[in-house]
């Protein structure tokens, strides 16, 4: 590994792809770890892997992409792209399994940036912290049982792509927000973030879109993910349709 300005290059797709999803405990040791004694149910995962959890915190498709989910969100990595390389290289499911269970136990700081040449990936950037714990016990096991299960079975994903969308719905649920944020419009249900039907009458064009351009714990900032027309538009969208 090699640290080149602000991006770590990490030479081999598995070696990278694992790298990154550590790097994602912030230095944090593991817990204990699972076994086939656990007796993961992999379909339970599968659904409460889509599913609010009891604290009405997002839900993991809220946040990330996986294929096998139909999940797209973009609050968290992809983990189609962070596990593909450890697919290619043959790491186990068992080993995939509890780096992500203790992902979902530490939860996680900043994502680690990295690149990946050999196969054409660029990374993944800093994002939004997830929290520790979203689910507990056999629950987390479950889940992480799943995400190992598909995570990456079909190679590297094409990230979504924000360029084409123009309308400020489509802006809002590609970009993640539905993820975050309660808006009865955009059928979201989100608690990550303020609700925005509460915060209505507090709204004006000006205060969306900062904060929309620069984000603020735990928000990302959307300046260079988005365009200036993209931010003013989902902007125009949810001052429109808050509350209502």
């Amino acid at each position: 590994m090699r640290h080149t300005g602000r991006v770590t290059t990490i030479g081999g797709a598995g070696l990278a792809a694992i790298a990154v999803v550590v790097l994602l405990a912030s230095g944090c040791g593991y817990g204990a770890v699972a076994t086939a004694a656990d007796h993961p149910d992999v379909q339970n995962g599968q659904r409460l892997f889509s599913t609010t959890p009891p604290d009405n915190r997002p839900a993991c498709s809220s946040c990330h992409t996986l294929q096998a989910a139909a999940s797209s969100g973009t609050v968290g990595p992809n983990l189609d792209n962070a596990f593909a390389g450890a697919r290619m290289q043959g790491y186990a499911d068992s080993s995939i399994e509890n780096v992500v269970l203790d992902q979902i136990r530490q939860g996680s700081g900043p994502v680690a940036t990295y690149t990946d040449p050999e196969h054409g990936v660029k990374g993944l950037t800093a994002q939004t912290q997830m929290p520790a714990n979203l689910w507990t016990g056999q629950n987390a096991i479950d889940v992480a049982a799943y995400v190992a299960s598909v995570a990456g079975t079909g190679g590297y994903t094409t990230p979504v792509n924000l360029s084409g969308l123009t309308s400020g719905a489509s802006i809002f649920k590609g970009a993640g927000c539905t993820g975050c944020h309660m808006l009865k419009a955009a059928g979201s249900t989100g608690t990550l973030g303020p609700n925005l039907d509460q915060l209505a009458n507090a709204l004006t064009l000006a205060i969306v879109v900062h904060q929309v351009t620069i984000g603020g714990a735990p928000m990302p900032a959307f300046k260079g993910t988005l365009t200036a027309a993209q931010i003013q538009a989902v902007s125009q969208y949810v001052i429109s349709v808050a509350g209502k």
